[in-house]
């Protein structure tokens, strides 16, 4: 008798055990949803989270259908799992993403319509499953694209006034003088261990994931379709730490995914860099760009990996682009294994004048871009690369390593220090394979071209001073290799060069005073 009811106690546990984990599924049909789209679910999703949330979390659960709903808060150890077949369509009535909560838009720090999706110092949030979040995003692009400046301002550009006296603004505020931001689609702000994973995405009214200030955020799996809207980016984590985005799919209308971290002196008034960053296993269509850091980067940006993507069809590849203003740091990057295929642009881009602006002292306002890496790239492109640094801060320590380009034009670099060349092959339509104006410390290692052109240098150097060019082996076709001009330029040193096939190896202006110096080698030079 006594082992009777011992063993009708442990059964009586278990399946108290049993209904307590049933609980920790919190089906929205339960709450009041509609899985027809017949009725704003809003209300009935919050009901469901504050449900678990007394429970300590728990999965809010979306079953197959169609479900309509306004903005969507989650709390910490919370996970939103929407099935295969569930689909959450997002009203496009602006008033359903109200009231307005911290934010930050473009890298300011502003007070306006909620995200989509939202959360703010929560953790062990989650959005997962195999189903379709859609934004709606085009009457939010409307507003924005038909806005005319002085026309009656609407109620919620009078509501972001009055939220919004006293924030610090950018160099150029005209966005936040407008008081209408189009809210983010997922953007938990100040949280820790964010996943989302599986979900497919479209028609965001604004930047796509956009995580701010978090901590381990973990994007994996996830399909993101905006391919003809107004920046409306992928995936943009700004300002957050130990981040891995993988496995993904991007088409967008501006870049695909893009690191940040604030904007002028909001940025760095914040100070929270962009930090230990993982890219890779993903494919990139349409958009800008498909990996791009800034150009709000006053935070800083560093320690970021990018490897085995594809880009097929987007503007540029890599970009990294800031101006003078912004201050902050890009350093410590890595980018490899990378195919890239009709990119319509350059396949990197290195640019600290994204937006012209005039020579100025070196301050806090001043951008860096140093310690840069690029190795194993594969690319069919108008342009194989773009850097352009300032007069006052080259771009400093760069390396290309494996490099294969089929291009329109080659490289083109200004205002460097520190750039060094190994193993690259250039094929261009028109034009020098390797363009360098204002450059020292310039290595050249085993640059190559199968396609030179009549009268056009292979390398075409200007002004450029402390130069090494070795173990270069031209084609029989080449009329010249190296090219010198400039009055600046001076140090120039060849080395174990098989100059033999190459009717002029150099050609050196007049105002090229300094002799070349050949260390040792060299064959038909």
């Amino acid at each position: 008798m006594k082992y009777l009811i011992k063993t009708l106690i442990i059964v009586l546990a278990i399946v108290a055990s049993l209904n307590v984990n049933a609980q920790q599924y919190y089906d929205v049909l339960k709450y009041g949803a509609k899985n027809d789209s017949s009725k704003l679910a809003t209300q009935a999703i919050k009901k469901a989270i504050d449900a678990a949330v007394k429970n300590g979390g728990g999965t809010i659960y979306f079953p197959a259908g169609k479900y309509l709903t306004g903005a969507i808060q989650l709390k910490s150890n919370i996970t939103i799992f929407i099935d295969a077949g569930a689909e959450l369509h997002f009203s496009d009535n602006f008033d359903d993403y109200l009231p307005m909560v911290k934010s930050r838009y473009e890298g300011v720090d502003v007070t306006s319509f909620s995200p989509l999706f939202y959360a703010y110092k929560a953790e062990n949030i989650s959005i997962i499953g195999r189903g379709l979040i859609d934004g709606h995003g085009e009457k939010w692009w409307g507003f924005v694209e038909g806005y005319k400046e002085g026309q009656p301002r609407s109620k919620w550009q009078i509501m972001f006034d009055g939220l919004n006296k006293d924030i610090v603004l950018p160099d150029d505020p005209k966005q936040m003088q407008r008081g209408f931001l189009r809210p983010p689609f997922i953007q938990p702000m100040f949280c820790k261990n964010v996943l989302i994973d599986g979900i497919t995405i479209r028609n965001s009214p604004f930047w796509t994931v956009n995580p701010e200030f978090c901590e381990n955020v973990k994007v994996h799996a996830v399909t993101i379709n905006n391919p003809h809207s107004p920046n409306t980016d992928g995936i943009n984590p700004e300002s957050c730490k130990n981040v891995h985005i993988s496995d993904c799919h991007i088409s967008v209308g501006d870049d695909c995914i893009t690191i940040k971290s604030g904007k002028d002196e909001p940025g760095r008034k914040m100070a929270v860099p962009a930090e230990n960053y993982v890219i890779t296993n993903c494919t990139m269509l349409s958009g800008h760009g498909g990996v791009v850091i800034g150009s709000e980067m006053s935070g800083d940006v560093r320690k970021i990996t990018i490897s085995n993507c594809v880009f097929d069809g987007t503007d540029r590849g890599i970009r990294i682009k800031t101006a003078r203003g912004r201050g902050g740091v890009v350093e410590e990057i890595r980018v490899s294994n990378i195919i890239m295929k009709n990119i319509k642009q350059q396949a990197i881009v290195l640019d600290m004048q994204y937006a012209k602006t005039n020579v100025e002292p070196v301050s806090v306002r001043t951008p860096k871009f140093r310690n840069i890496h690029f190795s194993n790239i594969t690319g069919q492109v108008n342009q194989a690369a773009y850097l352009n640094g300032l007069e006052e801060m080259p771009i400093e320590n760069i390396t290309f390593n494996d490099i294969n380009m089929e291009a329109k034009t080659g490289f083109n670099i200004s205002a460097a220090d520190k750039i060094e060349f190994h193993n690259v092959q250039v094929n261009t339509e028109t034009g020098p394979s390797l363009i360098a104006s204002k450059v020292n410390n310039l290595v050249i290692d085993g640059l190559k071209t199968y396609q030179p052109h009549d009268n056009v240098a292979v390398v075409d150097l200007r002004n450029v001073q402390d130069v090494f060019l070795y173990n270069a082996f031209p084609t029989k076709e080449t009329t010249t290799y190296l090219k010198l001009s400039g009055g600046t330029t001076k140090n120039i040193s060849l080395g174990n060069n098989n100059f033999r096939n190459v009717k002029s190896a150099v050609k050196k202006g007049q105002e090229v005073l300094e002799p070349i110096n050949v260390i040792s080698g060299d064959k038909g030079q």
